[in-house]
């Protein structure tokens, strides 16, 4: 009996999609209200996760694994745009200038640690990851490009998927994918919940970005009361 991997994914993670778009700082940068240095760390975040992913992913794939490898589609690859864009924000040395946070130090050990121990589940966080980039990217890209007034692509890179020219086509063809993997509804099962568990991940990472984006506000309406309160100004 087919496994309908893919539809059982959406439908079963879609309380968490929500609850995940409806954290304190999705929904801030889906306003647009987001600043350079709390994206920086949401970026910094991301290539620690996305190196770890894709080092697993890659060595599993290299090593033919019968169900990790099918889904190890290097268009997808993340870390090399991450690179690019913290260049950016942070200059050559950027390596040394960013530093794992907490939540993402806990999303990447999880990664390492099912590639060892239940590497199909692997499925789950490669799913919830990378086809969620791939749906939304162009508009965060136009919502992160508008507020932080970058006037072109510069600093955006993650967003852009270069060498796939059909979205559609390509989610087709990774659904498809999913659907054919050898695995037993058991296993399905556990990958949905695997799913479930990197949106959770997803949201702590949020949560310790939404202190810092609140910092970051309340920092510049301090400064803009204080000049409101000087003689003389407007």
């Amino acid at each position: 009996m087919s496994i309908n991997l893919a539809t059982q994914l959406r439908e079963g993670t879609r309380k968490s999609h929500t609850m995940a778009e409806n954290t304190g700082f999705v929904s801030c940068f889906l306003k647009g209200v987001v600043d350079k240095s709390t994206y920086k760390n949401l970026l910094a975040d991301l290539y620690f996760v996305y190196s770890a992913m894709e080092q697993e992913i890659g060595k599993l794939t290299k090593d033919g694994h019968p169900v990790v490898a099918s889904i190890g589609f290097k268009e997808l690859n993340r870390k090399e745009s991450l690179e690019k864009d913290l260049l950016f924000y942070c200059g050559s040395d950027w390596l040394n200038a960013i530093e794992i946070s907490p939540s993402a130090n806990a999303y990447a050990d999880r990664i390492h640690n099912i590639a060892k121990d239940s590497p199909e589940l692997l499925i789950g966080h490669h799913y919830t990851r990378y086809i969620g980039d791939l749906s939304g990217g162009q508009i965060l890209k136009k919502i992160a490009q508008k507020a932080m007034n970058l006037p072109d692509n510069n600093g955006l890179h993650f967003y852009e998927f270069d060498t796939i020219n059909n979205e559609k086509e390509f989610k087709e063809k990774y659904s498809r994918t999913l659907n054919s993997l050898p695995i037993d509804q058991e296993m399905a099962n556990l990958i949905v919940e695997e799913a479930n568990l990197a949106f959770k991940y997803n949201m702590d990472m949020f949560q310790e970005l939404e202190g810092n984006l609140i910092a970051a506000i309340g920092k510049v309406l301090f400064g803009f009361l204080t000049r409101k309160q000087r003689p003389g100004s407007t």
